[in-house]
């Protein structure tokens, strides 16, 4: 659990980050949260890399939560356009990672299962 509350924060940092990236086209002080947002996302995927996760499945993680959320918020905000299509690649998305996560546990348990 360590390790995945900073890529939580990591995800949650990026997204607003993107969304203000969009709310500041109309208004500029949101590029403040912009900012924040991206410097504090890297800073807190790089704690979830310290603490043990595996860089391709943070990345993964990372990428396909804040793809998904990113574009559903960006419905729900600013009226984007949110397709059967696009939810089917969302889908996808997240099943190639957690196709991603588990092809690691099994890498993780099978090094362990090796002898010394």
């Amino acid at each position: 659990m360590k390790k995945w509350l900073p890529l939580l924060a990591a995800i949650l940092l990026e997204v607003s980050g993107t969304l203000a990236l969009r709310a500041a086209l109309d208004h500029p002080a949101w590029y403040a949260l912009v900012a924040v947002g991206y410097l504090g996302a890297f800073g807190a995927l790089s704690l979830a890399l310290r603490a043990g996760l595996g860089i391709g499945v943070a990345y993964g993680v990372w990428a396909a939560t804040g793809v998904a959320l990113t574009a559903i918020l960006a419905a729900v905000l600013f009226g984007d356009p949110l397709t059967a299509t696009m939810g089917l690649g969302i889908v996808l998305v997240i099943a190639g990672v957690l196709c991603v996560e588990l092809g690691s546990q099994q890498a993780q348990r099978a090094e362990a299962e090796k002898p010394a």
